[in-house]
């Protein structure tokens, strides 16, 4: 007995009318759902990701998509999204893949945040007029600092100050690997990221030669398959992140499709052309805090104590304990990756149920480190689900240090969040290694794109805190005080730490 097919989860339809018949979308779509017989182009909808690359492309304006235009009987139980994944395992037996973000319908906490503003008898500050103190450090700081008179009467700095990374504004991009994204996106964001004067993570696949210019502001990703890693590339790196979790999926590894896996990602990874790179869930040299110490101290020993080492975590239940326990470590940052953080291939089940949200995640931890006195020993990196200025402010206002950003810049490359990054046919050059593909992306113009983003939200982030009276980045951090809960409950407000709207 067979299933039968499920209801196309998309229409799409050709204005004949407007269009012109200059085969378009049939160069543009990489997942073949036109194509031509004789003198028209036919459409088979099945195939469609809703990536938008044909609606982009067409000069006539010709090309209309439908979402769901035939769908099952309603249930409140037994959705759509349900029976098709029950399908699809009955079908094949496996996992179901996924891509991007947690994609349910969850309340997302930074929209019920509310920002404040000076009103009367605390005025506030015009940006245009007055200095903005916008650079963020990252590392360790000095619970106090000592100095010293020379003979000559001069005061000498006499603490010795741990390395930090000096950021114009407190977005960097997080890591996306080579061989998850293709080179030119690589590129893109690292150009970028050195006009703006920040840094970009190089995700778990080492780092192209076409990258070493902008070393200088990369931070290399040393994660549990060590993909890549050897004396050079820890040198190269601004900055060492070790991976330890990832929000799309915590608990488990990472892992690039075969296919994506050409001689480029195989000689920069040091793996074998067309396989799987599958990361461990766990680091094999990594069980307890103690472990990680030796990890930390082994990279700064290796690197000369030169560079800062961060440890990245997804956010889970027991977040802050595990982040105090890291502050203690030796290390210099620890990154929060919350549950609606991106991933070019993860299990549904893991992306869709595992993990809690960056908001709650940022201020438990922060609370954690200031009652044990290290909040001063190491910096707060969030990530996951930031998707504009006011959700950089209010995770500041939380209590991070910077954020970073990484669906929000491949957006600003052309992403359509079609969820579709494992298949290694992205259309618009993104999450692809296929050459026809990626030499869609214009390094230099990808570069723009990206760089404008970053200073629109830094502009936004100066004119947000000056409408709160504030003019350092350094005054907002952990300000709990400027945020407002609007429809959050008691214990949800209990653990941000925030008066509700009206208090």
């Amino acid at each position: 007995m067979t299933l039968g097919s499920v209801p196309p989860k998309f229409k799409v339809s050709i204005d004949r009318d407007q269009c012109m018949d200059c085969g378009r979308c049939i160069e543009n779509c990489s997942y073949g759902v036109y194509r031509r017989e004789g003198d028209r182009i036919l459409v088979e909808s099945r195939k469609c990701t809703a990536c938008l690359r044909c609606v982009a492309m067409c000069p006539r304006d010709a090309i209309t998509l439908i979402e769901k235009p035939v769908d099952y009987r309603s249930h409140p139980l037994w959705t759509r999204e349900v029976r098709e994944d029950i399908i699809k395992q009955a079908r094949s037996g496996k996992i179901i893949l996924s891509g991007m973000g947690n994609a349910r319908d969850l309340p997302t906490v930074y929209d019920r945040l509310l920002l404040d503003a000076c009103q009367v008898t605390n005025p506030s500050i015009d940006p245009l007029r007055e200095p903005m103190e916008l650079r963020t450090y990252i590392g360790k700081k000095p619970s106090r600092l000592k100095f010293r008179e020379t003979e000559s009467g001069d005061i000498e700095l006499e603490t010795k100050l741990a390395p930090n990374l000096e950021l114009n504004t407190p977005i960097m991009i997080g890591h996306m690997s080579f061989g998850a994204i293709s080179l030119n996106s690589q590129l893109s964001m690292a150009k970028a990221v050195k006009e703006i004067g920040t840094f970009m993570g190089t995700g778990e696949g080492g780092l192209h030669k076409e990258l070493y210019p902008y070393q200088d502001h990369m931070i290399v990703q040393v994660a549990s398959g060590r993909f890549g890693v050897n004396i050079d590339y820890l040198e190269r790196g601004a900055a060492i992140e070790i991976k330890i979790g990832q929000g799309a999926k915590p608990g488990i590894g990472g892992h690039l499709p075969g296919e994506k896996v050409n001689e480029e990602v195989s000689r920069t990874r040091m793996i074998p052309l067309g396989s799987d790179a599958i990361s461990p869930a766990p680091h094999h040299d990594i069980y307890s805090i103690e472990d990680l110490v030796q990890l930390v101290r082994s990279l700064k020993e290796a690197t000369e104590w030169k560079k800062p080492v961060f440890v990245k975590i997804a956010a889970v239940h027991n977040v802050a304990p595990i982040a105090a326990g890291i502050a203690r470590s030796s290390a210099d940052a620890v990154v929060i990756d919350g549950f609606r953080g991106g991933t070019g291939a993860a299990p549904k089940v893991f992306r869709d149920h595992v993990g809690i949200p960056i908001e709650v995640a940022i201020a438990s931890v922060d609370k954690k480190l200031r009652e044990q006195g290290t909040r001063n020993e190491i910096s707060i990196i969030a990530s996951g689900g930031i998707r504009s200025s006011a959700d950089l402010a209010k995770s500041i206002a939380l209590g991070a240090d910077a954020v970073y950003i990484g669906t929000a810049a491949l957006i600003a490359l052309g992403c359509r969040v079609c969820g579709n990054c494992y298949r290694n046919l992205c259309p618009w050059g993104i999450a692809t290694q296929e050459p026809h593909l990626m030499n869609r992306i214009d390094p230099e113009r990808g570069a723009v794109q990206v760089a404008n983003l970053i200073k629109g939200w830094t502009l936004e982030l100066s004119e947000l805190m000056g409408a709160a009276g504030i003019n350092s980045i350094e005054s907002l951090r952990g300000n709990r005080d400027r945020l407002r809960g609007y429809m959050l409950d008691e214990g949800m407000l209990k653990i941000l730490d925030v008066l509700p709207a009206g208090a």
